[in-house]
């Protein structure tokens, strides 16, 4: 049994620090096979124990033993430190959990829990299995499928029956890449980002593939004669073909002691960029065992053609001189240049929607007022009786104008709960709503939005007992026509009604989750018996350094035990875009690289293409050709390529922006202009990458390439 790793203040006589810990029964170390350094795997047997990481150790100890030393967790759960482990790997489940606490300690510390370690209705805790060796998920979750079904009372199931509830276990190699369920199963979640950029590395390593191919048979009249000399004594076309493949293998492998080189040198910026602890594991076989499958398919997938192709010549007309090419020898080559320019246009494309659909959520209307707004978790149980005095000494400091209290953080959802009734109901409507509980001058404070009635007074006392406030959502959510004195009923689990409160207002909906959701109804109650949070509101004509510093004082004079460990609510906004910004910004890193893989390709064809013309640019020339007209004629092919590869990319980079977009309530539409100026961009960069070859060839003097005329 656990609960859920959560942030707790930890404290001797003179330190104290916030760390994430979980509080799990004993056997948890070993199940999780951690790398102990101090105690055993029986270190969390004694109630008022704490096995600590060997991070969070020397933050506390330094050099000094920590066996048998005291510690507080939230100022009121004394524990004797009786065992230290390696940290984690931070891509591990476990990797933010700096101890463990034993689950004993925390049902003693909190009667609630003990009260529902029963209740099967109750989903607040985690249950961790280990199974045996022999027996798979798939047969134990068959077999306890209905336990569910067994545990609550019967007339409470019959009431749920409709959503056939069933338990099961979910392994954990599957709890971060396949975090989405469907109809009870795991369907999904960050495997597609994994799938994504895999796929997209593939295709880049595609590209490079293409630019081998490309120059390696534009190249083929030079090396032509030298296929002739080679196969007229008495070379085998196994031998030529080896050659060449030997060639290409070499250029792999250069190529990949450089990435190696490269990566090392750009490591921590990446792993910055990523958010991520990525190391080259040089120790591991599996590793090596995949490069060298790289390294072959790659050597294979850019050498084989060019070797067939060149191979292929026949000696007796190469040595006559006499090779000529026929007009369809360089449709591979512009095949290979469109998939290039497709795919890169694809990849900018992809870059800019997601940059517009982070911006697009970034820019909607959060229904409060988050500048200049702190919070502070209320983890200290001597906080309980003081909160009164809190308030009022933060407004005497000067740099609050505003502070409130709540049961739930102004970013995220602590609480919903269903079971409510109201006039015109249907039903057979299922009911869920956000809980909040707030305190007076909350809304002043966050700055809420209302749109009708007004807000919870200390001139009506019956607002604490009788009153209810509720936002858009959830007026739409009941098909309310007016809203403002409507009853709202409470009902349990069988139907029986606990409680009825009137709606006296009804505010704009607050951004609480996802900024690509739409916000969930939510109910907000007066109740001044159930502060957890601390909202504060900074003058903003303040500093916020020298406000904070004010701010700390008084809590440091009323509640000295806890620590003031305070969060900016606009940077804990800020993390919601994390992710969306993350494949941002590694899908435009990959699109430059794309784009500049695809134009030294383009460049090399394009010298090439100007060398092989270069006596037919001198008789235009001399013809009175103008330099213009030159440049025009050299770029003219590579421009219909890219024109070529942008009608294709616009359609397939569109579907599957589209597809992706609708994982998204709240999305931005894929406009017209965005594939248009893509387009017209690719274009640009093309005419810029020809353009030096083209213009250095047009301005070639013609008695020098006409000399042997």
């Amino acid at each position: 049994m656990s609960w859920l790793p959560n942030d707790y203040i930890i404290s001797t006589d003179d330190k104290k620090f916030s760390y994430k810990g979980q509080f799990i029964e004993g056997g948890a170390l070993e199940m999780l096979s951690l790398k102990m350094l101090k105690g055993s795997y029986k270190s969390l047997n004694d109630p008022q124990s704490i096995v600590l990481s060997r991070s969070m150790a020397e933050a506390f100890f330094g050099n000094e033993d920590p066996i048998n030393k005291n510690l507080r967790i939230d100022s009121r759960m004394d524990v004797q430190v009786s065992g230290v482990y390696e940290d984690i790997p931070r891509n591990s489940q476990f990797g933010a959990v700096k101890f463990f606490a034993p689950w004993a300690l925390f049902v003693a510390s909190n009667p609630w829990v003990k009260n529902s370690e029963g209740d099967w209705d109750n989903t607040s805790f985690n249950g961790y299995v280990q199974l045996q060796p022999t027996t798979s998920a798939e047969e134990v979750n068959a077999a306890i499928r209905d336990l569910y079904k067994k545990n609550v009372p019967a007339d409470f199931f019959k009431t749920i029956e409709k959503y056939n509830p069933f338990a099961q276990l979910v392994p954990m190699s599957r709890w971060h890449l396949y975090s989405e369920f469907q109809n009870g199963k795991p369907a999904g979640g960050r495997i597609m980002f994994v799938w994504l950029f895999g796929i997209v590395g593939i295709f880049v390593l595609l590209l490079a593939c293409i630019n081998f191919i490309n120059l390696s048979t534009a190249r083929s009249e030079k090396l032509a004669r030298e296929v002739g000399v080679r196969k007229a004594v008495g070379s085998g076309k196994g031998q030529l073909i080896s050659q060449f493949l030997s060639e290409s293998f070499m250029t792999v492998f250069v190529s990949f002691a450089f990435s190696v080189i490269l990566f090392s040198l750009l490591q921590g910026w990446f792993n910055e960029l990523a958010d991520k602890d990525i190391a080259l594991p040089f120790g591991n076989p599996f590793f090596w065992a995949v490069v060298v499958g790289f390294l072959v398919v790659t050597g294979l997938l850019a050498g084989i053609y060019p070797a067939l192709y060149l191979s292929s010549f026949q000696p007796v007309r190469v040595l006559k001189g006499v090779l000529r090419l026929d007009r369809f020898a360089s449709l591979p080559r512009k095949v290979l240049v469109i998939v290039q320019f497709t795919v890169s246009v694809i990849l900018i494309i992809g870059t800019v929607v997601v940059y517009q659909q982070v911006e697009f959520a970034r820019n909607r209307p959060i229904g409060y007022d988050r500048s200049s707004l702190i919070t502070v978790e209320l983890n200290d149980p001597n906080y309980k009786g003081k909160e009164a005095v809190l308030r009022t000494e933060l407004l005497n400091t000067g740099v609050v104008s505003e502070a409130a209290f709540s049961s739930s953080p102004l970013t995220a959802v602590w609480n919903a709960t269903s079971g409510y009734e109201w006039p015109g109901k249907d039903p057979d409507m299922d009911t869920e709503f956000v809980i909040c509980n707030v305190t007076l001058n909350y809304g002043k404070t966050i700055g809420l939005q209302f749109v009708a009635g007004r807000d919870f007074s200390t001139d009506i006392g019956s607002d604490s007992i009788e009153s209810v406030i509720v936002n858009e959502a959830a007026v739409k959510y009941m098909n309310l026509k007016d809203p403002v004195g409507q009853e709202l009923t409470d009902v349990d689990e069988l139907g029986k009604p606990k409680w009825k409160k009137r709606i006296i207002g009804v505010v704009k909906d607050m951004l609480m989750e996802s900024p690509y959701r739409q916000p969930r109804q939510t109910i907000y109650y007066y109740n001044e018996n159930a502060p957890r949070l601390l909202h504060v509101k900074i003058n903003s004509n303040e500093s916020p350094a020298v406000a904070l510093t004010k701010i700390k004082t008084v809590f440091d004079k009323i509640v000295p035990s806890a620590l003031f460990d305070y969060k900016f609510v606009d940077q804990e906004y800020a993390l919601k875009f994390s992710q969306e910004v993350r494949i941002g910004n590694l899908s435009g890193i990959f699109s430059i690289l794309a784009i500049f893989i695809s134009c030294l390709g383009l460049f090399g064809l394009a010298s090439y293409v100007a060398e092989q013309r270069t006596k037919e640019i001198g008789i235009r020339k001399v013809m009175g050709a103008s330099v213009s007209n030159l440049w025009k004629m050299l770029s003219k092919d590579f421009v219909v390529l890219v024109i070529i590869s942008c009608f294709i990319a616009v359609p397939i980079s569109y579907y599957l922006m589209n597809s992706w977009l609708q994982k998204y309530e709240y999305r931005t539409e894929i406009s017209v202009w965005i594939l248009l100026l893509t387009c017209i961009a690719a274009i640009f960069i093309t005419l810029l990458t020809v353009s030096y070859q083209a213009i250095k060839a047009a301005m070639m003097n013609p008695v020098k390439s006409l000399r042997s005329e």
